[in-house]
This record gives structure tokens, sequence and C-alpha cells, in this order.
């Protein structure tokens, strides 16, 4: 039953990696190993970190994976940082596949336990990909909005993906449709589903909330690249270019630069801003 599982899981990251354009980096096998830094669950925010940070994985990662360089960074600068994983199997490696409003729910109950820790009124949240999406659709119709302060999402997949032309690939292939059978999140985040028509009609914020995104125009993932900035009075779109020329990570490499931890410290500073940040030696 278990070498069965593991293959399942195994044709998922493989079909995964084909169909929504990832660059065939693992995740770790070991799910539920918390990255350094995150969910102590003693630690009370400060005066200048006065709100919890819950950070939210992407699709077909996991928490141990997509923060273990976020983490231990944010957790050094003084905040209370928690983690979680969501949307998979409790013992797998692979998470962010299954429905993506059950998934929020998950998250809901998540920041409920972060708030009822740590006393704070509210959390700011940091996603990268789904994980910046995913948390809007909490924000938007399960309650959220009065308990986050900031949404920042890394290379967020808000108005969803054609994965550089792989997902009509898949179409013609007949393997699209395995995959959205086996991870749900996958077809869901697809240009055009009902999901995204759903979370962004109406608008694509709501009242109260800061929502700050970072993209790259080298993203092969979320494409096209502008896919991720959100409109709205209280939405910031950053191009990472913009700000730093020379930055070529994408979708996944974003997870591990130097600018992307200083740009999440600075949008996290309750004094800001955002920029600068000095391209060569972001942390100093």
């Amino acid at each position: 039953m278990r070498f069965r599982r593991l293959r399942r899981w195994a044709v998922i990251a493989a079909a995964m990696t084909a169909v929504l354009g990832t660059t065939g980096v693992t995740a770790p096998a070991q799910a539920e190993i918390v990255p350094e830094g995150a969910n102590d669950w003693n630690c009370k925010p400060s005066f200048w970190h006065p709100r919890p940070v819950v950070l939210v994985h992407g699709t077909v990662e996991n928490m141990a994976f997509n923060w273990q360089k976020l983490s231990p960074a944010l957790k050094k600068a003084g905040y209370c940082v928690y983690a979680l994983n969501y949307g998979g199997p409790k013992d797998g490696p692979i998470q962010g596949i299954y429905d993506i409003p059950t998934s929020a729910g998950e998250l809901s109950a998540f920041v409920d336990r972060v708030l009822e820790s740590t006393g704070a009124p509210k959390v700011d949240i940091v996603g990268h990909s789904q994980g910046g999406m995913m948390p809007r659709y909490y924000m938007k119709f399960l309650g959220g909005a009065a308990k986050v302060n900031k949404l920042v999402g890394i290379v967020p997949s808000n108005h969803g993906t054609n994965a550089s032309g792989l997902v009509e690939l898949g179409r013609l292939l007949g393997i699209t449709q395995a995959i959205v059978k086996a991870a749900p999140a996958a077809g869901q985040q697809i240009v055009g589903s009902d999901f995204l028509r759903e979370l962004n009609e109406g608008g694509d914020t709501v009242p109260g909330p800061q929502y700050i995104v970072l993209a790259t125009k080298y993203d092969e993932v979320v494409t096209p690249y502008t896919s991720s900035f959100l409109n709205g009075s209280n939405a910031h779109n950053v191009l990472l270019q913009d700000k730093c020329p020379g930055d070529t990570n994408a979708h996944l490499g974003i997870n591990f630069d130097p600018v992307m931890i200083k740009f999440v410290q600075n949008s996290l500073d309750i004094w800001g801003p955002y920029w600068p940040i000095d391209c060569a030696d972001p942390l100093g």
C-alpha cells in the first residue's frame, strides 16, 4: 500500500513538472519537518514585530522545502514565524494538490491557532505561488479579511497560468485531465477555471488587508507573469527586474533569493518601505 502511495505521488510530481512547468527540483520526502525558525508556540510578538507571520507554501511543495531560507531569516529578524502543510496527504512529500477552497479552510484553522497562541489580533501572511493566491479565498469567503493585516504574494497564481503553453500541450497529449483528477488544485489554477472566476469576480481584493505582490519576468510556471498582479487600491505590485535588472530568478529559484527575503522583510516592517534594496548585497 505504501509503495502504491509513493508511486502515485511520484506520478503527480512528474506530471506537474511536465504540464505546469516546474523546474524539476524535488521536495524533501519528510514533509512534516518544520522549517528552521518556525512554529515556536511559545513565541510572543514584540513591539517592533507585533504580528505573527504565517508562511504558506505552493503547489507540489511543502513547508520544509519552500521556507528553508525565508523562515530562519524572519526568525532571526525577530518575528514569530509559523508554517503549515496543506492540501495533501499527511505523510506525503507532495502538498498543495487538493481542492483549493478546502485548503483555505485548513489555513483558516491554522491562523486561528496562531492568533490564540500569540494573543495577536491579526497575522501577516507570506505565500509562494498557490500559497500567495489561496489566502485570498480565505480572506474573501471565510472571514479571513478581519484576521489578516498583509498578504505578501511571491509569484502568486492570482489570475491563473497557461504554463507557457504547456497546459494546452497537456490537453493535446490527453494528460491534463489525468493531472487535474490527481491534483485538483492544478486545474483550479489554469487560466479561466471556474475557481478563478469565482475568486476574482467583483474585484481582486477586499477592503482592509494590504496586498503586496512580487513577480519575476522569468517565471516559467505562472505565465504570463503579469497574471500574478492584482488590481485594487490596497494592492501594490512589484516586478523584481524593475528593481534588480540582473536578477534572473524564476518561479522556484525566487524561494532562495536574498532579494526576495529582503523584500519580504521590508514589506512586513511597520515602517516600510519596500525599496531601496541593495541588489548586490540585499541582506547586508
